[in-house]
């Protein structure tokens, strides 16, 4: 029998789209009404069809950003035209299906979960034997949930790694596969985005200042305090990324991002994320119950952040300066040191305007794109010159709070020579000038942070600073 007669089955799942549309709008559902997880859970006693019915009413995706695997499009596309006969035969919800059938245009009809239904694994075979006949037809898939349907088709179409194609392979023996390699480590560490671990180096910024880095312990505990801080942080930037992938997808840069392109699956985010924050809070127990109690709150302050703040004007930028602020916190609550006043007064505008670079940036690259509003943000491109004045002016402000400590009578108390310090002024005075010169002129990384630390020019600005005050004690 020709091809062109025998209709081809296409799964969607990991197989049309790299992703998981069950998922992604539990994902979707749960940003939007954390508390809906509960309601998830009452649902899915009901049976899993009756879940996916229930989040598909209240979940809108745009299909046309999914990721989608280009190498079966276009097998699908010249199978399409010669006048082949396309089903999209998927487990997820008809709703959702629908509105991929209707996206591609090549599909003749659908099949997929209905309320009473869950359509995967012997369910999907009995269901297209009934509608083609055993052998009537080909199935495209990717799991090992769809051998029973390779079984019964007369061609399996492989989608994944080579541990699938073999398992399709013993139950038909006429197969195409198309290979799909995932490296899951690095890219579990690229979401982890182990280089913004360098952010926590904040931590020990209170043994700096209050000269304790020659204490071993004390030492023992601002690492321990850092661990935990990576891990808890990674767990939260994977949280952030599975809750964002609607506007990581519209974003130039972001959308190449693991979770957003479909090449690290959203189960596999779920499990790690728990897995990082067992181990930081793990950690967190090592340490005096304050740092817990500073960890607990960074934690609600960026769960806050990805789930609702990070969409408010101000309020955004506001709440980075004060996760940032967090970190210098818990290093002194790990370590026992009582943080001067002078330290907090510094940090919060610094931070503030290292913030306000971090969105100024974003808006820059959003007007190159000649877009006039950030997804999922809620700023519009004419909003850069505010951002830009309350940015410089927040760095200066800091600035004039170090020259105010460097003229108060606590600062002979911790050094010996105290007018050495007047380096770190300057310095200071310095960098922030050109971070905001480099974000003006569209050089900066969007997150300062990190520019700060791959910089060599800032790099060597903290060299100095950090001799200037050994020198000065």
């Amino acid at each position: 029998m020709a091809n062109t007669a025998i209709p081809l089955c296409v799964d969607l799942d990991g197989t049309l789209t790299r992703t998981d549309f069950l998922l992604e709008g539990f994902l979707v559902l749960v940003k939007h009404n954390p508390w809906a997880i509960f309601l998830c859970l009452a649902w899915l006693l009901h049976g899993k069809a009756h879940l996916k019915e229930q989040i598909a009413k209240r979940v809108t995706l745009d299909v046309g950003v999914l990721p989608y695997n280009s190498q079966l499009v276009d097998y699908l596309r010249d199978e399409h035209s010669t006048g082949r006969s396309l089903y999209l035969c998927t487990a997820s919800n008809h709703r959702f299906a629908s509105q991929v059938a209707e996206h591609f245009g090549l599909f003749k009809g659908v099949l997929a979960s209905t309320a009473e239904r869950n359509l995967l694994g012997r369910n999907k075979a009995d269901v297209l034997v009934a509608e083609f006949g055993d052998q009537g037809f080909d199935y495209c898939g990717d799991a090992l949930a769809d051998v029973p349907v390779w079984r019964r088709a007369r061609r399996a179409i492989v989608v994944g790694d080579r541990h699938i194609a073999a398992a399709a392979r013993k139950v038909n023996e006429a197969i195409i596969f198309f290979e799909s390699k995932r490296r899951i480590v690095p890219l579990v560490l690229k979401e982890m985005r182990v280089h913004q671990w360098v952010k926590n180096v904040l931590i020990f910024v209170p043994v700096l200042t209050a000269h304790r880095f020659a204490d071993p312990h004390v030492m023992l505990e601002a690492c321990i305090a850092f661990a935990s801080f990576n891990l808890s942080a990674s767990s939260v930037y994977l949280l952030n990324d599975m809750l964002d992938l609607d506007a990581d997808r519209r974003h130039e840069r972001k959308r190449s991002r693991p979770f957003a392109s479909g090449h690290l699956p959203l189960s596999l985010g779920i499990v790690v994320t728990v897995a990082l924050l067992a181990g930081g809070i793990g950690l967190a127990t090592l340490l005096p119950w304050h740092f817990g109690a500073v960890l607990a709150a960074y934690l609600a302050a960026t769960v806050a952040y990805s789930f609702s703040l990070k969409r408010m004007a101000l309020i955004d930028v506001f709440t980075l300066a004060c996760l940032y602020t967090v970190r210098v916190i818990a290093g002194g609550a790990a370590t026992d040191i009582t943080l001067s006043y002078w330290l907090i007064l510094f940090c919060v505008p610094i931070f503030l305007s290292l913030a306000m670079v971090k969105r100024y940036v974003e808006l820059e690259s959003i007007l190159r794109q000649g877009r006039m509003e950030a997804a999922g943000r809620g700023y519009i491109t004419q909003d850069m010159s505010i951002l830009r004045s309350f940015g410089t002016s927040s760095a200066y402000l800091a600035v004039l709070v170090l020259a105010l400590y460097l003229n108060s009578p606590e600062l002979t108390q911790m050094y010996r020579h105290p007018q050495l310090l007047w380096a770190v002024f300057a310095l200071t005075l310095y960098w922030v000038s050109r971070i905001w010169m480099f974000a003006f002129r569209g050089q900066m990384h969007d997150d300062p942070i990190v520019f700060t630390f791959k910089d060599r020019v800032s790099g060597a600005v903290i060299g100095l600073c950090a001799i200037s005050m050994v020198l000065a004690i």
